[in-house]
């Protein structure tokens, strides 16, 4: 008989790839990283262990959103005080952070445990195409 392997935190070999967002959808690239930062790509796929690889997003400013989301998408914050939500224009906050909408939406997709917090520390993202991970890079 053959019996599934289960993968071990300390057996994990992470791999960088590198991802240029110039002219690709927004929402194609974060589902794509998702699933590396996840480890769903990787036959050794265990669900309660951090196998996903680190991924470097470049030229994140240079993306593009399909539809009218840039225009119309909000995102809420709240501290937890009476009348202290916030709202923020995707379009305001892709022009001054890129790099924090990325995480919010790659956040997202990612389980909501610390499990979920571990996978999104592995995802580096950088408005332009300059990154100092050119040493962990095989190429």
């Amino acid at each position: 008989m053959k019996f599934t392997q289960m993968a071990h935190a300390n057996e994990i070999e992470r791999d960088w790839i590198v991802v240029d967002a110039t002219n690709k959808v927004f929402g194609r690239i974060i589902t794509e990283v998702a699933t590396i930062l996840r480890g769903k790509n990787k036959p050794c796929f265990t669900p309660n262990v951090d196998c996903g690889d680190f991924v470097v997003i470049i030229n994140a400013s240079k993306a593009k959103f399909s539809g009218k989301k840039l225009e119309t998408k909000n995102y809420f914050t709240h501290s937890g005080y009476f009348g202290s939500t916030k709202t923020h224009k995707m379009s305001e906050m892709f022009e001054k952070n890129p790099e924090k909408l990325y995480k919010l939406a790659a956040r997202g997709m990612l389980p909501k445990t610390t499990l979920g917090k571990a996978m999104l520390k592995k995802l580096k993202v950088y408005a332009g195409s300059e990154h100092p991970h050119t040493a962990q890079i095989k190429g």
